[in-house]
């Protein structure tokens, strides 16, 4: 094929190849032109927005909720925290039962083991008797813990009189409870022999004193049912309690205020100084050294 002939080829081939991107420009143009038509423009960037929120939802939550053997889910964030707290306040009510089971043994008498210390705390549970047993009472069960809310004495008593309420919703003593228990006389004499020499804690103590027949010092008596800033939160009257361990709890909490509050009633003793001592030392220093002749 000659030169000439190569050449016309090459321009027929030319014009059809501009032809043909002039065509795919058009269409190009065309198409970029309806893409910016506002109704596909608008469609377009729904669908683009719909999943970037997506997106972003996703990166916010990246936890799974799962499915927690209380039956209750765990998530991150505010959901992680509760469960977090719930299992916290669980361990330690769990942890507290099980030391409470540990050191307190119903009916068990005056505890071997447990030290008393100079702090003691005391509840009564009473139980009615006689015709009018919402008034009258008498004592069924004692229990007594040291400082650190160990038990130090615990006894159901036998009462003397016709029980006609065990009150057993409120006391939790029935009469099955009698079997094994002491003598008021017993009992006296066992929780006297704790209180001697040590500070009572108790809440309206007054009142499980008289069910004893024993009395108390006023001096080592911490009443919890007096303290103001326990009258304040029961709005000025005396505040309901019946725990030995949580009487003790309550003083424990705010030692401190009730020891003040105590010493404006009952201040320090100072041992007086004996008037013969005081002369016999003037006496000694008016004596005088007499010369030799």
């Amino acid at each position: 094929m000659d030169s000439t002939s190569l050449s016309s080829n090459w321009k027929k081939l030319q014009a059809t190849l501009k032809k043909g991107s002039a065509s795919t420009g058009a269409s190009t143009v065309k198409r970029k032109a309806a893409d910016c038509d506002s109704g596909n423009d608008t469609v377009r960037k729904r669908k683009f927005t719909e999943k970037d929120h997506s997106k972003t939802r996703e990166s916010k939550t990246p936890f799974k909720r799962k499915k927690m053997s209380d039956g209750t889910t765990d998530a991150a964030g505010a959901d992680s925290v509760s469960t977090i707290s719930r299992r916290r306040s669980s361990t330690v009510a769990s942890v507290q039962t099980k030391t409470e089971s540990r050191n307190a043994r119903v009916n068990e008498g005056r505890s071997p083991t447990a030290e008393i210390g100079k702090y003691i705390a005391m509840d009564c549970e009473m139980v009615g008797v006689g015709p009018n047993p919402d008034n009258d009472s008498v004592l069924a069960r004692v229990s007594i813990v040291n400082f650190n809310g160990d038990q130090v004495y615990d006894s159901y008593v036998r009462p003397k009189e016709m029980v006609t309420d065990w009150r057993t919703h409120v006391s939790g003593i029935a009469p099955r409870h009698m079997v094994e228990a002491r003598t008021l006389e017993l009992v006296q004499k066992e929780v006297g022999e704790i209180m001697d020499g040590r500070v009572l804690v108790g809440h309206a103590v007054s009142n499980d004193l008289d069910a004893l027949l024993l009395g108390h010092p006023k001096r080592d008596i911490r009443d919890t049912s007096k303290h103001p800033e326990y009258r304040k939160i029961a709005g000025g009257g005396s505040p309901r309690l019946k725990d030995a361990r949580a009487t003790m709890a309550l003083y424990r909490r705010e030692k401190d205020s009730f020891e003040r509050e105590h010493l404006k009633k009952w201040p320090v003793r100072v041992a007086p100084v004996s008037q013969e001592n005081g002369d016999q030392k003037k006496k000694k220093k008016k004596k005088k050294t007499t010369r030799k002749r």
